[in-house]
């Protein structure tokens, strides 16, 4: 069994109101999509890492990929028009090299605070049920709305959970799924776990945890460097 990091980069981050996709501002010294290589890097689990990255940034990638000796990063492939055609981009330039029992993991470049019990408790629930996302329960109190200014419902939040990358999926049973949505011409799921359901799969959840940040505007960088300082225990404690 192998098993291949897809990292999601193809954003140019809007939000942030940067000219640098934010995937590839600094925190701690270091561009946020090499702290997200990184995770997977020091893994044992993961074998190589491919990165779906904007067409006009590959190079500037790859740049960086040579500069901080990345060196389970095998692929880089140029990014499609949506979040979900990168995710498609990405699993079809696998066709060749996976086989029936490999999997691959879908991750944000985005999300760079990413425990090793993270990765491993996903891998391992993955492993046994086909597919896994990382989720949490939703605490908060949710209530349904149509227009985004006013709600009539409440929904009941001990049925909702609160899905996040990374999320694994046997290459054999997730790839069928894309090339069915290209076929139908579906372009509109924001992730894979979104495909996985429209298709008729049950979704499986492993243990996820609060700080899994995905830094999209200014001031997720501060909060992102501040949950540096942590220990990968303290960020993902079963306490």
């Amino acid at each position: 069994m192998r098993t291949v990091a897809i990292i999601l980069a193809g954003g140019i981050g809007q939000r942030m109101g940067s000219t640098l996709p934010k995937q590839f501002l600094e925190v701690k010294g270091k561009p946020i999509i090499v702290h997200t290589i990184s995770n997977f890097e020091k893994n044992p689990r993961v074998d190589s890492i491919l990165i779906v990255c904007n067409p006009d940034w590959v190079d500037y990638l790859n740049e960086i990929v040579s500069n901080y000796g990345l060196s389970k990063v095998r692929w880089v492939v140029p990014g499609g028009e949506t979040s979900h055609d990168s995710t498609r981009n990405g699993i079809f330039s696998l066709r060749n090299e996976l086989g029936p029992e490999d999997f691959v993991i879908i991750h944000d470049a985005a999300r760079p605070i990413l425990p090793q019990d993270a990765i491993d408790e996903m891998l391992d629930v993955a492993v046994e049920n086909g597919n896994a996302s990382l989720a949490i329960p939703c605490y908060e109190t949710v209530i349904y709305t149509e227009d985004q200014k006013c709600g009539d419902r409440a929904l009941d939040r001990t049925s909702i959970m609160r899905v996040q990358t990374p999320q694994a999926y046997r290459f054999s049973e997730i790839l069928p799924l894309y090339e069915r949505a290209e076929a139908e011409n579906r372009h509109d799921f924001v992730y894979a776990d979104l495909v996985a359901i429209e298709y008729g799969m049950k979704v499986y959840f492993s243990r996820g945890f609060v700080n899994n940040i995905k830094v999209t505007r200014p001031e997720d960088i501060p909060l992102c460097e501040s949950l540096m300082g942590f220990t990968e225990e303290q960020l993902f404690s079963r306490k």
